[in-house]
């Protein structure tokens, strides 16, 4: 019992946001795709697909950060730098998630499948990538993103449609802001270790950088709705929206890291808020 809260922890199935945060754009692509509700089958292997593979991520990621996690405060003791996990078994749970998720992707079509290939690419890349670039949240919003055009795919979406690459880059933009969030928590350590980030490279101009990007994640939101012929309540979930990046901006504003990880957290109510007026829209 002991060992299976330890997977649980390094998978981080005890904590989910990171799972909330990769499913709403996936619904969002699966409605827009089926230009209303998605095929049920469809609907299910993406949401297990979306918790196997955030988890697959997660292992990936502390095994990535091994080494320097026993440095870091929040993350000191994680299961691979306390010792609670081996090295040899994050592997084997790394393989055992993408292998599930393999498996759930071949009840779709053999584009999704390739597809799929690229994901794990991005899945498995994004842990490295701060150790080069003071850009990991975009390699981390580039993967977080793929699921949009897979589900585009399935549901026989045209992978030429311009509506699924601006949602594409528009999760691109969102993923970017609540993980800098996220990176700013973790500044200080990151700085004494030499672990880059976007917090790191925005600086003094994190919170101003955080809002623009925002913007542009709403403008890309509310073009899509236009071209679309979304109606009235997938609008006025953005308008929401624009209250909720305002709170979120007015809690971190201080820098605060506690206050900065609940504007991170936040972000959850974002991703629903969307989805429910997409589903609203088609509902109506």
């Amino acid at each position: 019992m002991s060992k299976l809260k330890d997977y649980a922890e390094l998978t981080r199935f005890n904590r989910p946001i990171g799972s909330f945060l990769l499913m709403w754009p996936t619904l969002w692509a699966l409605w827009l795709a089926a230009d209303g509700m998605p095929e049920w089958h469809l609907l299910i292997i993406f949401i297990l697909g979306v918790f196997s593979m955030r988890s697959a991520g997660c292992v990936i990621n502390d095994y990535a950060d091994r080494k320097i996690d026993g440095s870091v405060d929040r993350t000191k003791n994680r299961p691979l730098p306390s010792g609670r996990v081996s090295e040899k078994e994050a592997l084997l749970l790394f393989s055992a998630l993408c292998v599930l998720s393999f498996i759930l992707v071949l009840f779709t079509d053999l584009q999704t499948i390739l597809l799929s290939f690229v994901g794990l690419g991005l899945a498995a890349l994004y842990p490295f990538m701060k150790r080069y670039t003071h850009l990991p949240q975009l390699f981390l919003g580039l993967a977080f993103s793929w699921a949009i055009p897979m589900a585009y795919s399935a549901q026989g979406g045209d992978l030429a449609d311009p509506e699924l690459w601006m949602l594409f880059v528009a999760n691109c933009f969102w993923t970017i802001a609540y993980d800098t969030y996220y990176a700013i928590t973790d500044r200080p350590d990151d700085l004494k270790i030499g672990v880059k980030s976007t917090a790191i490279l925005f600086a003094e101009y994190d919170l101003f950088v955080i809002l623009c990007l925002q913007g542009l994640t709403l403008s890309l939101l509310t073009w899509i709705g236009l071209l679309a012929g979304l109606s009235w309540p997938y609008f006025v979930s953005l308008f929401v929206c624009v209250g909720l990046f305002y709170l979120q901006f007015k809690q971190a504003k201080n820098r605060d890291r506690q206050a900065c990880f609940r504007s991170f957290l936040d972000n959850n109510r974002v991703g629903y808020c969307v989805f429910i007026g997409l589903a609203a829209n088609y509902f109506l």
